[in-house]
């Protein structure tokens, strides 16, 4: 290891101490500077010394934006217009033009209404046509649709809704309220929950009603059209005391059964009943009978009282008559045509003979 030191500062045995270095001139103006490169400055090593620029650190990054991605690339350059103005400008115009346009013009179609709010207090109803605004957010518009029918079925799939009748009962009840809206105003601010509200209101009308009736009235259909009449009657009253802006169209019944637990049971007693009423209507039916004939032998006995008077003999002998005709068509007949003959012609017996051999028809 010749020409070389001990890494621990000690000359190797055998060989010659190295000659001690001449010490360097004193630098002038014209050396270049020496000592550690810069690492952020291009060039060979032969470059002097010097205090790094922030317009060679930006170009060794890349340039203001930064350090360039996959290789020396074009870099981002905002498009220009003619004569190299920029376009950002006209963009933007651009934007706040449709922003303008779309927040501030409204097409309400006929059947619907718009309401408007200022920064979300009401301001004004907007009806069926184009109407202007301010434009978002200082106005915003919220349109509805006033001539739809709307419908609310209560209760909700196939839950069971119990409700009590006049005769103490239960009945499994479900029906349909329609609705629409009458005053968008007080339907969107007068009440919190418009829709919950009417479930409520439908409710509790169709209980009050439906204790007015008995049990078999509701289940047979014939208070039907009654409840429905007087629950839309309550259900108007309640909502225009709310102010709700609500209108009810109509209340539709769409079953009346019993109770599930009691199924099998008041399908016994409905049978009973029937049958009941089943007697019930023959004994009316053959009392009918008997009345009109009793009445029609009271009106057929003052019509012979009233010949009576008239001829009292001719009416006895008449009564006679067709009183022994009546009584003997009856009986069994012996015809003999003198005193002291013995033959007679039985009558009777040719009838039967007669019936049991009917003559045969021409041949």
């Amino acid at each position: 290891m010749a020409g070389k030191r001990s890494p621990w500062g000690k000359q190797p045995e055998g060989e010659e101490p190295d000659p001690q270095p001449e010490e360097p001139d004193e630098p002038t103006s014209e050396d270049p500077p020496r000592g550690p490169r810069n690492p952020w400055l291009p060039g060979s090593e032969e470059r002097g010394r010097r205090s790094p620029n922030i317009e060679d650190i930006f170009r060794q990054r890349g340039g203001p934006e930064g350090p360039r991605r996959g290789g020396g690339g074009p870099r981002f350059r905002v498009p220009t217009g003619p004569g190299g103005r920029s376009l950002v400008p006209i963009v933007a115009g651009l934007a706040v033009l449709v922003w303008l346009f779309v927040s501030s013009v409204h097409f309400i179609q006929p059947r619907e209404e718009g309401i408007v709010t200022t920064f979300g207090k009401y301001s004004r109803t907007l009806h069926p046509g184009t109407n202007t605004t301010l434009p978002w957010p200082i106005q915003s518009v919220k349109v509805e649709n006033v001539s739809e029918i709307r419908s609310i079925r209560i209760p909700d799939g196939g839950a069971e809704k119990l409700i009590l009748t006049g005769d103490q009962n239960l009945v499994n009840l479900s029906y349909l309220i329609r609705w629409s809206i009458k005053d968008l105003k007080q339907y969107q601010f007068q009440l919190a929950d418009p829709d919950a509200t009417l479930r409520e209101v439908g409710e509790a009308a169709m209980r009050a009603s439906v204790a007015e009736h008995r049990l078999d009235s509701v289940l047979s259909g014939a208070g039907r059209a009654d409840i429905e009449q007087a629950v839309r009657t309550r259900m108007q009253a309640i909502l225009d005391a709310y102010r709700s802006g609500i209108i009810v169209q109509g209340i539709q019944v769409l079953k009346t059964d019993p109770p599930e637990r009691v199924v099998e049971s008041f399908k016994d007693v409905s049978a009973a009943q029937q049958d009941a009423n089943t007697a019930m209507n023959e004994a009316r039916t053959y009392e009918q009978q008997v009345l009109a004939r009793a009445q029609g032998d009271a009106a057929s006995f003052n019509q012979i009282y009233e010949q009576y008077k008239l001829a009292p003999e001719v009416t006895r002998r008449r009564l006679y008559y067709e009183t022994m005709e009546s009584v003997l068509s009856r009986t069994d007949k012996t015809i003999i045509e003198s005193n002291g003959v013995t033959p007679y012609l039985p009558l009777p017996e040719l009838r039967r003979r007669a019936q049991a051999n009917p003559p045969a028809q021409g041949r």
